[in-house]
């Protein structure tokens, strides 16, 4: 008999997720069956998709994974298909995927500009991941920025937050622009009276004939070789750099969630079972 800890959540998140919507219990894992092999956890990833409802009854499994997969490879380069010398913006990118997804675009000879939440987050991806602008958006005027940073419009926008941020970056794309759409963690913890409006995009997008779409990693899965060998080349070639956020311990695991909507992270956010 092999007894394993689990998170379940007990009822439907209503704004930020909090310590008392998560209860760690024991199960009895079943025997295994042929082709089956049993894993350790080392460690646990937390993203903010979880934060997305999980069923329709509760309680529930906490859904996640003990290896991440790379969004930003497949997404940027298949969805938004940058050229050299092409203007980029990320938003959420301080993160996993973003602070990825701005290296390759560097890689690829475009011009890039981050979005993150503080200060200390921009001048790491400016002075370290060699992103050519970032500012924090809680206290810049985006719109200005943007003018100011690409003067000649964005060609490229790979959006994590959603929100009023993406309103304006796609107001400003140039004609035939394209945004790969990967998440929108800005109105994850909105509740139905706290439902926020955001500029109508339509107009921009008609008149820019731009192309928007959204994606999961999934459906690239049999390409992660692909994905994991040219990434790891970039590694090796000291082009691609990376931090981790690293918190130890199977109970810390809710605090590592939570911490992902209040800016707690910079890059991966992990868990450490120990």
């Amino acid at each position: 008999m092999v007894l394993s800890k689990k998170y379940i959540v007990l009822r439907p998140f209503f704004g930020e997720p909090k310590n008392s919507d998560f209860k760690i219990v024991e199960e009895e894992l079943p025997d295994l069956q042929d082709d089956e092999f049993l894993a350790k956890a080392a460690y646990i990833s937390v993203d903010p998709y979880q934060r997305m409802k999980l069923g329709d009854k509760y309680p529930c499994d906490m859904i996640g994974g003990q290896i991440a997969k790379n969004s930003a490879y497949f997404g940027f380069t298949q969805i938004c298909q940058p050229k050299p010398g092409e203007t980029v913006v990320v938003s959420g990118a301080a993160g996993a995927v973003g602070s990825h997804v701005g290296q390759i675009a560097k890689i690829l000879g475009c011009r890039v500009i981050g979005f993150a939440g503080t200060d200390e987050k921009c001048k790491w991806l400016t002075n370290d991941l060699g992103f050519d602008a970032a500012a924090n958006y809680k206290n810049v005027n985006i719109a200005t920025f943007l003018r100011e940073n690409a003067p000649n419009g964005v060609d490229c926008y790979f959006d994590n937050v959603g929100g009023e941020i993406s309103s304006v970056v796609v107001s400003q794309m140039n004609l035939f622009g394209r945004v790969a759409t990967c998440g929108a963690i800005s109105s994850y913890n909105e509740t139905e009276s706290e439902k926020r409006k955001a500029t109508i995009l339509q107009p921009s997008i008609v008149r820019n004939q731009l192309k928007i779409e959204g994606f999961l990693v999934n459906r690239f899965a049999d390409r992660t070789t692909e994905g994991i060998k040219q990434n790891l080349q970039w590694v090796q070639e000291g082009k691609l750099k990376y931090r981790e956020h690293i918190i130890d311990g199977f109970e810390s695991t809710a605090d590592a969630f939570i911490g992902l909507f209040n800016g707690a992270n910079t890059g991966k956010s992990l868990v450490r079972i120990i």
